[in-house]
């Protein structure tokens, strides 16, 4: 049997063995030297990637690997790792005083840690060896292609996808091996890149994904020709190539299919509202369902489907980790007079906005991103038992309220249906991974960056008029803004992270903006360091772990 090592593996065995036996459509099937069978009961990829339809099939399936990302339970028991990328930044910190998450960057963000671990494996045992299998199949004799173009936006999706993870890496990690074969064999002389060099590698697959892209798709989640550009405008600002990501940006801004929702849409029209809380109203999120012209791509979500979500347990969990622990709020007598319900959900206040999100950055009262429909301050007791029902809960004269806790204002994005029961704790509603607001956000980044402050705030204000915010002056215009409105308008969906890293903020902003974790954080805490496991299991070549761990 043929065994197989890649970035990530734990030791020469256990892993190697995982590797050949679960991820069939991560690698060529296990075979022994003499027996060459071809299995056919199940999707081992010489049998699905043989033409167009087990392409697609192949692609579509990636969506349950980028679920995995941020919303699954792991090996580590680490929960949902969307966290890690708004948890002790500038905009979210801890809630729960039962949890650490970030508190002490010290003890936290280690080379053992399960949440730096949980990305790379992510990225290294998922998503790239399946991106490379595809692009390797593609180009078979047996694989069977309608012409040069079909093949090519096969592959320009699967080059996609690994951009996308190797973008996340280079920007969470640093330097890190750029893979871009298939294992044949075990390999343990794996050779860190440099930041730069990885990067130049995303922008190659990003490239040729905008070249040969669909532009449009009528099958939700799948990418298309304007994530491309999307993704290609970050990734140039993070090199300088301010040009080129102003000629991206443009390129998705002036397609002519996406545009920003001025007006209310969708099937809450009817309800209180206005266009912004729309946005996040399920079943609004996808282009072909809900007349949604603002979003690019979106991760989706299916209850009660075979595939559509996780696994059991599974689900958004937005809602359930950032929502206040609202239930335990007692009267001004310290009785109960809150309970669980539809509306609110169960969420349980792992996490919460820091300060920065929840004042400092609403001096303008116009910005309906700030309104009652969109950050939930008011909370009114809703035990219908109580004596206080219907009441505001005023936290002055509530009895023993924690205001870190149970009782803070929350973005109501986070909200959704109980398909599964108000005590779930969860939503099934899809997630925004681009939207065309943060397209012309890149673009004015890019402005910026290249001197052009007038240009900048054009794009800017284009995001504020939807918000019916005053508008900004060109001399307004910083990075310091830019990444507060980017907080205003983009909270819970952009990977902040990973933003504040290439722009060189991370430190920086936590030190002034994060009472939790702004007192522990060093410069070297810009990176993640190097999983342990990798560099003890890379035995052919030493691997230099990042500076500080």
């Amino acid at each position: 049997m043929k065994t197989y090592n890649i970035p990530g593996s734990l030791t020469a065995g256990l892993k190697k063995i995982l590797l050949c036996s679960t991820l069939l459509l991560s690698v060529n099937a296990c075979k022994d030297d003499v027996l060459t069978e071809v299995p056919l009961a199940f999707l081992n990829p010489d049998v699905v990637l043989v033409n167009k339809a087990g392409f697609d099939t192949y692609l579509a399936s990636m969506q349950a690997v980028l679920r995995s990302a941020y919303f699954e339970n792991d090996d580590y028991g680490y929960g949902s790792n969307v966290w890690d990328f708004q948890v002790g930044t500038d905009v979210g910190m801890n809630g729960d005083p039962g949890i650490n998450t970030y508190v002490d960057y010290r003890t936290w963000v280690t080379p053992t840690a399960g949440q730096v671990n949980h990305h790379w494996e992510w990225a290294y045992l998922k998503v790239i060896p399946r991106a490379n299998t595809l692009i390797e199949y593609a180009a078979k004799p047996g694989a069977v292609w309608k012409d040069e173009a079909e093949k090519n936006a096969a592959v320009g999706e699967a080059r996609f996808l690994r951009a996308y993870a190797y973008n996340i890496l280079a920007n969470l990690y640093g330097g890190v091996p750029i893979v871009d074969q298939v294992a044949t064999g075990p390999k343990l002389d794996f050779k860190r890149s440099t930041r730069a060099e990885v990067l130049a590698f995303v922008l190659k697959d990003l490239e040729f994904a905008a070249q040969w892209l669909p532009k449009s798709t009528t099958q939700d989640g799948r990418v298309v020709k304007a994530a491309a550009d999307h993704l290609l405008a970050e990734v140039y600002n993070n090199v300088g190539q301010y040009d080129k990501a102003i000629a991206s940006a443009s390129a998705v801004i002036n397609d002519g299919q996406y545009q920003l929702m001025t007006s209310r849409f969708g099937k809450y029209t009817a309800q209180p509202g206005d266009v912004f809380s729309d946005l996040f109203k399920d079943n609004n999120q996808n282009r072909t369902t809900s007349g949604n012209k603002e979003t690019i791509w979106a991760l989706q979500f299916e209850f009660q489907t075979p595939g559509g979500i996780p696994k059991a347990g599974g689900g958004n969990g937005m809602l359930r980790a950032w929502g206040p622990r609202y239930f335990a709020i007692k009267d001004p007598d310290g009785k109960t007079a809150m309970a669980v319900s539809d509306s609110l959900g169960r969420p349980v206040g792992w996490f919460r906005p820091t300060n920065y999100f929840n004042y400092t950055i609403w001096n303008d009262r116009a910005d309906i991103r700030n309104s009652a429909f969109n950050i939930r301050r008011d909370f009114y007791y809703n035990e219908k038992s109580s004596k206080y029902f219907g009441q505001k809960v005023n936290p002055r004269t509530a009895k023993d309220l924690d205001t870190m806790y149970w009782y803070y204002p929350y973005i109501r994005k986070i909200e959704g249906e109980a398909l599964a029961g108000a005590t779930y704790g969860r939503t099934f509603k899809e997630f925004y991974m681009m939207r065309l607001a943060e397209t012309y956000l890149l673009r004015a980044e890019a402005y910026l960056l290249k001197g052009d402050l007038q240009k900048a705030a054009d794009d800017i204000n284009v995001v504020r008029n939807r918000a019916k915010a005053k508008p900004i002056t060109a001399n307004e215009v910083t990075l310091d803004y830019l990444l507060d409105e980017r907080a205003r308008e983009l909270m819970l969906e952009e990977l902040r992270r990973l933003t504040l890293n290439r722009m060189n903020k991370l430190v920086e902003r936590v030190k002034k903006y994060n009472p939790r974790s702004g007192g522990t954080i060093q410069p070297y805490h810009a990176f993640f360091p190097i999983p342990q496991k990798f560099i003890d299991a890379n035995i052919e070549i030493k691997v230099d772990q990042n500076q500080g761990y």
